[in-house]
């Protein structure tokens, strides 16, 4: 009897915790649905102080806060966070006589499309705004599906030129396009080290779409691609094999890229393996961020790539670096200063046209946002929109020789 009624207290016991297992699991669903308590997916973002009479318009964000692409996400989301809070403490700004603050309302959305559209929905039915910051092309598209009907501008991170072939008219595509480096990447590659390429980007569909565009550069300018694949740096930690296949065909260059640490072990790797040619590395992987991985720019001898942002000349540029860097501890990137930015811009923007809630006024208003950009918040020299809403920026190109950055000049697009 008494083995019968432990046995029936084993059972209620196990029952009981699988009823509060799913209390708190329905719990948790209603709360990122929305419901109850705060959206667990909603990242901490400091709420201004607004006096009496004063408004906030809110700007929203959606791009991955966890996950693999984490860093670079906080990245662009500091950008934005920092220009807010400068303006905010500056004492906001005015449209039509009414002093605005911004609340800057970032979600997480992991880097996947259909997260950025529920997010996209999420931000302007219960947020009202009318400007979302997304860092990631797949996001981009899926949101320019609906963004003209639900009325609200794309500030477009990506450097993806699909975005703009979309003849979206409430987008704006913030960084320079990635089909601006290839004719620049392949003539000094060519020139100082030959016309053999390997190819060994990132697997993502941005490292396929990047190698559809350089390839045919390459080929067309009379190069010759003697080995290509692929590396998922999701799943691979050493490339030795990759390498090693790679160098087999004696290739004069190597085209890498893909997140900044992964791309700089793999060209540890060639040099490591003997290879003494140069690096075309795709505008994902940051030349200072590989430079801290490796332990100085000596170690990235031969590569061209991305400007360092540190490396501009306008006036804002010093004092961004110094301010961004001592503030979150951590180097400043172009992720950080285009979105900077380009929130000045939308401010500018705003103000010329005479509303914070009216996108398509807004868009109207971006050219003349562009030309009142205060001069000490020009870290990029930017010089315009285009008419499919592309930000107009002077080539960033640079390359590594003897341990030091050197510019490289080129057309403008």
């Amino acid at each position: 009897m008494v083995k019968i009624r432990k046995l029936q207290l084993l059972v209620l016991t196990v029952l009981l915790a699988f009823s509060l297992t799913g209390c708190l699991s329905q719990s948790m669903d209603s709360t990122s649905a929305g419901g109850g308590k705060k959206n667990e997916e909603e990242a901490k973002t400091e709420t201004p102080e607004v006096a009496e009479g004063e408004k906030v318009v809110n700007i929203g964000y959606s791009g991955p806060l966890s996950g693999p692409a984490a860093l670079y996400g906080q990245n662009v989301l500091n950008g934005i966070e920092m220009a807010a809070k400068e303006i905010n403490n500056s004492g906001g700004f005015k449209v039509g006589g009414q002093t605005y603050k911004i609340n800057l309302v970032a979600l997480d959305d992991k880097y996947l499309p259909n997260e950025t559209g529920t997010n996209a929905k999420r931000l302007v039915q219960e947020k009202d705004t009318s400007i979302v910051f997304i860092p990631h092309s797949g996001g981009v598209l899926a949101s320019q599906v609906f963004n003209e009907k639900d009325e609200f501008i794309i500030g477009a991170y990506t450097s993806e030129p699909r975005i703009e072939k979309q003849n979206n008219a409430l987008t704006v595509g913030i960084p320079p396009k990635y089909s601006n480096y290839p004719e620049m990447f392949s003539e000094y590659a060519m020139k100082k080290f030959g016309k053999r390429l390997a190819v060994l980007p990132t697997a993502t569909q941005y490292g396929k779409d990047w190698t559809e565009t350089l390839v045919p550069v390459w080929k067309k300018m009379g190069g010759e691609v003697v080995y290509k694949t692929e590396i998922d740096f999701n799943k691979e930690t050493d490339f030795y094999s990759t390498v090693t296949n790679a160098l087999d065909k004696k290739p004069d260059v190597l085209f890498v890229g893909g997140p900044s640490e992964p791309t700089a072990l793999v060209m540890k790797q060639a040099k490591q393996l003997g290879f003494k040619g140069g690096f075309m590395v795709m505008d994902q992987a940051k030349m200072e961020e590989m430079a801290k991985v490796l332990g100085g720019y000596d170690k990235l001898n031969g590569m061209i790539g991305v400007k360092p942002v540190r490396e501009n000349n306008e006036p804002g540029t010093a004092n961004f670096v110094k301010t961004y860097e001592s503030k979150y501890k951590k180097l400043a990137t172009s992720e950080s200063a285009f979105n900077y930015q380009s929130l000045y811009v939308f401010v500018e923007a705003m103000k010329a046209a005479g509303t914070v809630d009216e996108p398509k006024k807004i868009m109207a208003g971006m050219d003349e946002g562009i030309k009142n950009l205060p001069k000490e918040k020009s870290i990029y020299p930017l010089e315009g929109i285009t008419q499919k809403g592309g930000f107009i920026w002077p080539p960033h190109v640079a390359a590594v020789e003897d341990g030091k950055v050197v510019i490289i000049e080129g057309d403008k697009k």
